[in-house]
C-alpha cells in the first residue's frame, strides 16, 4: 500500500492518533495543522486522499475543499464534530466525497478511506479504458479523459461526484435511475435510503449546468422514482 494521505487536523492529540493508525495500516501520511499549510502541501506533493477537519485556524475546511476542487478530483473525506445534516450537506455539496462525524472509530475511518480510494481507482480505470471518451448531450460536451464539461464554449467547474453523476446520466440518455441506483453506481457503496446526499449533488449540479435550475432541461426528475437525462429540450 503506497497511497499518500494528507491529514489536516489542528488538534495535536487527534492528529497524532490518526496519523499513527494510518501509518500502521500501511499508508504514507503528511501532516498539516491549518488551511494554508494544507494548500501548500497539496501543491507540493502527489496526494492520493485528503482527510480534512472542518474547523481549522486561518481557513475553514470548506474553503480548502473548494480550492482543491479547482484543480483536482482526488478523494476528500471531511471529519468534524459538527455532525448535523446541514454540515453534511454543505461539505458534500461543495465537493467532499464522504463525511466522518466526531467522535469516530479508527476502524470506521479506515474503512471509509479504503472505500474512497477504491472508488477513485475504479473510476479512473473504467474511464481510461473507454475508446470514445467524449459525450455530447444537447449543448453539453463531457470530456471523460480530462474530466471537463463545456457548455456553449465555456467550461463548467464540477466536483468529482457531480461529474460522475452527469457522466452516468449522459452515457445512458432517457434511462431512469433511482436514487439508490445513482448512489450505488457513483459511490460504489450500499444505499440505505438516505436521500440527502443525492439531493444535494443533483441540486448543485443543476445550478451549474441548467439555464434555469428551477425548470431543468437536462436532468429531469421522475417523481417517486429518480432522475434521467433528457435528449431534447
Amino acid at each position: 500500500m503506497n497511497e499518500l494521505i494528507l491529514l489536516v487536523e489542528d488538534d495535536e492529540q487527534i492528529h497524532e492518533m490518526v496519523a499513527k493508525h494510518l501509518k500502521k495500516e500501511g499508508y504514507k501520511v503528511i501532516s498539516a495543522f491549518d488551511g494554508h499549510e494544507a494548500i501548500a502541501l497539496f501543491s507540493q506533493e502527489k496526494v492520493d486522499l485528503i482527510l480534512l477537519d472542518l474547523m481549522l485556524p486561518s481557513s475553514n475546511g470548506i474553503d480548502i475543499v473548494q480550492k482543491i476542487r479547482e484543480d483536482s478530483l482526488l478523494p476528500i473525506l471531511i471529519m468534524s464534530a459538527k455532525d448535523s445534516d446541514v454540515d453534511k450537506a454543505l461539505g458534500l455539496g461543495f465537493g467532499a466525497d464522504d463525511y466522518i462525524g466526531k467522535p469516530f472509530s479508527l476502524i470506521e475511518m479506515t474503512a471509509r478511506i479504503n472505500a474512497a480510494l477504491r472508488r477513485s481507482n475504479q473510476y479512473t480505470l473504467s474511464h481510461s479504458a473507454k475508446q470514445e471518451n467524449k459525450l455530447a448531450v444537447l449543448d453539453l460536451l463531457i470530456d471523460l479523459d480530462n474530466f471537463t464539461v463545456i457548455k456553449n464554449g465555456k467550461e463548467i467547474s464540477l466536483t468529482a461526484k457531480e461529474f460522475q453523476i452527469l457522466s452516468l446520466l449522459a452515457a445512458n440518455p432517457n434511462h431512469v435511475f433511482t436514487k439508490g441506483q445513482l448512489f450505488e453506481s457513483v459511490w460504489k457503496d450500499t444505499y440505505y435510503g438516505d436521500d440527502n446526499v443525492i439531493n444535494v449533488h443533483i441540486r448543485r449540479l443543476r445550478s451549474k449546468i441548467e439555464d434555469d435550475p428551477s425548470a431543468p432541461t437536462y436532468i429531469k426528475t421522475i417523481w417517486g422514482i429518480g432522475y434521467k437525462m433528457e435528449l431534447s429540450k
